[in-house]
């Protein structure tokens, strides 16, 4: 279970200091699919990273299955990044020098899997997203759409309890963005925790609750 308490983040610049998040109070319980809708600058983004452990809240206490997040050290943190949390992004963020096969497998090697594993695990999703035959491709070599499945594939290789998404869709035409909303929606279907973040109410509207956020404040669930 995800609990976030009066979570506020601020920013500070030269002279400047940002005020993104403004008391935050949200509860995710295990098995939802939670849109979290809002206009850019709104802070959604922010707060994405925050639950996923990429930043961390100013103010305010993040709880992870009982656990206070800000009681742990790099390490641990760095564990439930690896263990608990899936990531995917708008911009893919896949390694070009390496082929698809080979990006799918990150996360496995950064958990200690053997290479002869990784590599089963890897064919296994390439498989069961029909994707077979692109193993030895390069990102370079891939549609908007291969690449954003290859990216949900490799966040989801480990086998993660929450997949984190960021305008997953964002760079997509509306046939590949189907498509991956499709492969979103059976993923919780099959027992996985979703937050995605969007702009789109449309999108928002594949999720089991939507979340609408403005000024770094949550106004209202649905």
């Amino acid at each position: 279970m995800i609990v976030l308490k009066d979570i506020k983040k601020t920013y500070y610049g030269k002279n400047i200091e940002t005020n993104v998040l403004k008391g935050v109070d949200l509860m995710i319980h295990p098995g939802e699919f939670v849109c979290i809708y809002g206009s850019s600058g709104s802070g959604k983004s922010t707060l994405l990273n925050i639950v996923g452990v990429l930043d961390y809240a100013t103010e305010g206490e993040y709880t992870l299955d009982g656990i206070s997040i800000k009681n742990l050290n790099d390490k641990k943190m760095a564990e439930i990044r690896n263990r608990k949390i899936g990531f995917v992004f708008q911009a893919y963020h896949l390694v070009q020098e390496m082929n698809v096969l080979d990006n799918i497998a990150v996360p496995l090697g950064y958990a200690g899997m053997s290479k002869k594993n990784r590599t089963a695990r890897a064919q296994e999703l390439l498989d069961e997203f029909h994707m077979k035959g692109l193993e030895k491709k390069y990102p370079a070599q891939l549609s908007g759409g291969e690449q954003q499945r290859v990216s949900i594939m490799r966040a989801i290789s480990n086998r993660p309890q929450i997949l984190l998404a960021d305008e997953p869709t964002g760079n997509l035409d509306s046939d590949n963005s189907r498509m991956v909303m499709e492969i979103l929606s059976r993923l919780n279907k099959e027992g996985m925790t979703i937050i995605m973040v969007t702009h789109d109410l449309s999108l928002a509207k594949y999720g089991t609750r939507i979340i609408y956020i403005k000024d770094g404040k949550i106004e209202e669930h649905e």
